[in-house]
């Protein structure tokens, strides 16, 4: 590190003693026959300055830089570190007020994902689409890539005429010259760069309400309409609860199955999987979470992967406040009980590193892809759960309100939170040991626990294949926390007799068949492995990934099978799901 650096963001080179990035123009060229973006991007500073400015970029190759009037700048594009990538050094002139960066990406850019023609829906056209979080974006463009520095900004893409592009911002036209059309946006409110998002494919849409549109591949469409028709009231009753939807439209991008996520929150374009579209909106609950970001995340933002449980726990819980104003607090207890049997799950993955399973974590040569899991998701509900509890829901939604309202676009820390709510509701922090939560392990002894009839009654079915009649009008959450329950490893009988009453091998809901497939892994029964490797083979969501191909790996008898999966339906996944399966597989 060069001296006096003052780095904020254990993930970035930004350095807090430089001019901060205000706004990002940003033009570019798809090349989708080389796979890579020629791209040129103006960084305009809050404030004219000079001296060294430090920039995230990740396989970028920089073909120059210039000030806002043309000056040429001298730059070092140093050695790339594992996790950081390049540091791009420039040195400013007193009073610059702007940097232009000419550039190409990576064939191989983390954030990008190209998809052969082969590999879509249509199988016409190729596909490309953004995955910015975590620490991406600088593989895009050369940026200060830290969700401290939020910025506005306008792009230009240029595409092949026959695609349609779509980005997470306000749209501002097209225009086509012989083969080739390029597609403006402009973005009015500041975003962090991870939300910085975009597609290029054979895309059509279709409006489900004013400030709503449903973009997906034309073969989709139809069903992602009528799985998404309910997303108005979405908003309508989310704006009840944590004030007005600042982002004007709300429009979903359906994506291509290698989509490694359940959802990308992107503002104004959230990305929503394809593994959702069940048929019967049995799983729009995750369109309920990406909605949520909106206000936890999007309007208030952690300052860094450090404080992701800011992001991601509060965001659970606006989503089951959501799911209890739509559906009833019945089930938004189901939900939640279903997320604490994942959270335990996800905290046995670290026996070894039990400071992953802490809220606020420290990441400093830990790359956050690596931290990723449901601790600061479900640890972060039940922790906000537990300060409901104590001061009550009306003061503890009122207090929600304010905190929404004072840090309304900013980017905050897990000690501006304790802050803020301390100054609120003096005395609950400490009557929950919020310290315990924040800085400890594991979870709680006292962390509220979901208890209701219908959890009972499931209970009371564990490990049982029960009569058809005892799970009439059972939800998918239902079917789920029955498969959990069911104790391991289940005798291949078992299975049997629950496929054979339950046809879970057929189902369609992505979330009770591979929890469905997991048991029957486990239990060695080989009459599912057709069915695993058709999901393997056609999906690329991590959430099926792991449990899939770590229960494959785990037996010795279907280890090769795992590797052979891999193999065959590797090269489809995203490469942040190649990097998780690899590391399983190892």
């Amino acid at each position: 590190m060069t001296g006096g650096m003052a780095r904020l963001d254990p993930h970035s080179y930004a350095d807090d003693s430089q001019v901060e990035t205000e706004h990002l123009s940003w033009v570019a060229r798809v090349d989708f026959a080389t796979h890579t973006l020629h791209g040129e991007a103006t960084l305009t500073f809050r404030e004219p300055g000079g001296g060294a400015l430090d920039l995230d970029t990740r396989e970028l190759v920089i073909e120059g830089a210039a000030d806002q009037a043309g000056q040429a700048l001298p730059f070092v594009l140093h050695p790339a570190e594992p996790i950081l990538g390049a540091r791009l050094s420039l040195e400013l002139p007193p009073g610059t007020r702007a940097v232009r960066i000419r550039y190409r990406t990576s064939p191989s850019a983390s954030a990008l994902q190209w998809l052969a023609p082969e590999q879509t829906l249509g199988g016409q056209h190729p596909f490309l689409f953004s995955q910015c979080q975590a620490i991406h974006a600088r593989s895009v463009a050369p940026l200060q890539d830290t969700p401290r520095l939020r910025l506005r900004f306008t792009a230009q893409l240029t595409v092949p005429r026959a695609l349609t592009a779509v980005m997470a911002a306000a749209h501002a036209g097209r225009s086509e010259d012989g083969e080739l059309a390029t597609e403006r946006w402009e973005m009015p409110q500041p975003i962090p760069p991870y939300l910085l998002a975009f597609a290029v494919g054979q895309l059509a849409s279709q409006d489900l309400s004013p400030r709503c549109r449903v973009w997906a591949e034309p073969a989709q469409l139809g069903a992602a309409a009528y799985e998404f028709a309910e997303v108005e009231s979405m908003i309508t009753v989310a704006e009840s609860l944590f004030g007005p939807y600042d982002w004007e439209r709300f429009d979903v991008l359906t994506m291509p199955p290698s989509f490694p996520y359940g959802g990308m929150e992107n503002p104004r374009l959230t990305f929503l999987t394809p593994t959702v579209i069940a048929g019967d909106r049995s799983l729009v609950s995750v369109l309920a979470h990406e909605l949520a970001h909106s206000w936890t995340g999007n309007l208030v933002t952690n300052a860094n992967a450090e404080h992701f449980w800011l992001n991601e726990g509060f965001t659970v819980y606006a989503e089951r406040r959501i799911v209890e104003a739509l559906e009833g607090e019945e089930m938004a207890t189901l939900h939640a009980a279903l997320g604490r049997r994942e959270l335990d799950e996800s905290m046995a993955r670290f026996p070894d590193r039990p400071e992953l399973t802490h809220l606020r974590t420290h990441l400093g040569g830990i790359d956050p892809d690596d931290a990723y899991s449901l601790v600061p998701y479900e640890k972060g509900y039940f922790f906000l759960c537990a300060l409901e509890a104590q001061v009550g829901r009306p003061a503890f939604s009122a207090w929600l309100r304010s905190y929404l309202a004072d840090f309304r676009f900013g980017a905050i820390t897990t000690d501006d939170f304790l802050a803020h709510f301390e100054r609120a509701l003096p005395g609950a922090l400490a009557k929950v040991d919020a310290a315990r939560w924040i800085d400890g392990p594991g979870m709680p002894a006292s962390a509220p626990a979901p208890r209701s009839s219908r959890i009972e009654a499931l209970e009371r079915l564990a490990g049982t294949v029960p009569e058809v009649a005892a799970t009439a009008g059972w939800s998918a959450t239902e079917w789920q926390l029955f498969l959990e329950a069911v104790p391991r490893p289940a005798s291949v009988e078992t299975c049997r007799a629950l496929d054979a009453r339950f046809a879970f091998t057929a189902s369609t809901n992505y979330d009770v068949l591979v929890t469905w497939l997991t048991l029957a892994l486990q239990a060695g029964d080989a009459s599912v492995l057709p069915r695993v490797q058709e999901v393997l083979g056609k999906v690329g969501r991590m959430k099926y990934l792991r449990p899939l191909y770590t229960a494959l790996a785990k037996n010795p008898q279907t280890r090769a099978l795992a590797s052979a999966c891999f193999a065959a339906a590797g090269k489809g996944y995203h490469p942040i799901a190649q990097q998780l399966v690899e590391s399983l597989l190892r």
